[in-house]
């Protein structure tokens, strides 16, 4: 009996989508592909846009920059009826010091909004957890299919004010 270890020191010790110890790794990963997909953030506000061949082009805002931590927007820009309309539409936090990198909000077509500060609070059912985890894993495949793409910020930007770039190559 000694020798078990207790239920909540065995639920750290598996990465189970979901769980905590999962989430932590989606930041660390996400992390890693920021850094690949944007090797230098510029120092001020700016929007920089990654072309790539045959494909959509990748739009990113920084919106704040501080020693510690940045705040990006990465979307696509789609035509509609009322206009251009970003999908999906992410605003992530990257923590450059813990190198890490979440979601803070998400709008994708289809699914209800995340909001990480409207969801501040733990659920004891785990939902929030689990809606987390659930968000920063569609991060996780889309910067993974991005760089599989070839998309890269790699370009000097010029400093932009907040909000979709101008001139946009639809």
């Amino acid at each position: 009996m000694i020798l078990l270890s207790p239920p909540h020191v065995r639920s750290l010790a598996r990465n189970e989508p979901g769980t905590f110890p999962a989430l932590m790794d989606l930041y660390e990963c996400n992390y890693i592909n920021m850094r690949r997909l944007i090797p230098t953030l510029p120092k001020q506000p700016a929007a920089l846009i990654s072309h790539i061949p045959d494909g959509l082009d990748l739009h990113l805002r920084l919106i704040e920059r501080f020693r510690y931590t940045s705040e990006v927007s990465l979307t696509y820009y789609f035509s509609g009826r009322a206009g251009l309309f970003p999908e999906p539409d992410l605003r992530i936090r990257i923590y450059h010091d813990a190198r890490l990198a979440e979601v803070l909000n998400a709008q994708l077509r289809g699914l209800p909004a995340f909001d990480s500060e409207r969801f501040s609070f733990q659920h004891a059912d785990g939902t929030l957890l689990h809606r987390r985890w659930q968000i920063n894993r569609f991060l996780f495949k889309w910067l993974n299919y991005c760089l599989r793409q070839g998309h890269r910020f790699s370009e000097s930007p010029s400093p932009s004010p907040p909000g979709p770039p101008s001139t946009l190559k639809i």
